[in-house]
């Protein structure tokens, strides 16, 4: 339980560690300072699930690091079983993605302890795999988003980089994004925190800013 007790939060620190991945020894936060991390895990390697996970991740690669982001994959498996399942994945063909070479690191994680401290072993699914849990952190080491998600359910990639551009919208122009944003549509202003400015807003003439009620505003999103 006291592990359980210690998970990190969305606005705590994102725990640091050194480990061994199929990149070289990686020390986090330090190694990835000024760049936004997507840190996540998956049940075991050479399973069906995780192959066409890791295929996404792989292919989408490229995206990320145009967003300033960077992946780090974990599983508790040794780094050779690592090396040799990451070679397999290069020799298959699926949904359109071939001859995919993963180049981001896969953390080595025998002794449980980076997924122990991002809780993602959760016993009720498995006591010995863990969870696939993704972990989004910024450029200042804390943690932005935390995503879980079972063995049985492959993620999505693409939502998973909607979250990275939402959450750089908001850092940039101090908004919030709602349902089913998409980059281009609508942002949501802060919403009024006095009487008068609730006022001003419901009156008030604004270009490429509107109001449904004084508690929501939105503007045209401007790139």
């Amino acid at each position: 339980m006291e592990d359980l007790k210690s998970l990190p939060l969305i606005g705590d620190p994102a725990p640091s560690f050194s480990a061994v991945t199929t990149q070289g020894i990686i020390n986090f936060p330090e190694d990835y300072k000024g760049k936004w991390v997507i840190l996540f895990s998956h049940p075991a390697d050479f399973t069906p699930v995780c192959t066409t996970e890791f295929m996404k991740f792989a292919a989408m690669q490229d995206e990320f690091e145009e967003l300033n982001t960077e992946l780090i994959g974990l599983s508790i498996d040794s780094l050779y079983a690592h090396i040799a399942w990451l070679r397999a994945i290069q020799t298959i063909e699926w949904n359109g993605m071939k001859n995919i070479e993963v180049k981001f690191p896969l953390i080595e994680d025998i002794k449980m302890e980076v997924s122990n401290k991002y809780g993602m072993v959760q016993p009720n699914q498995s006591s010995t795999q863990a969870v696939r849990a993704v972990f989004i952190i910024d450029p200042k080491g804390i943690v932005r988003t935390i995503l879980y998600y079972p063995l049985s359910t492959g993620r999505n990639m693409d939502e998973i980089k909607r979250i990275i551009i939402a959450l750089q919208k908001a850092d940039k122009d101090q908004v919030a994004t709602p349902a089913d944003w998409r980059p281009g549509d609508d942002v949501i202003v802060p919403t009024a925190g006095t009487c008068g400015t609730a006022k001003e807003r419901m009156e008030a003439d604004v270009e490429d800013q509107y109001c449904l009620d004084w508690y929501m505003c939105f503007k045209k999103d401007k790139k």
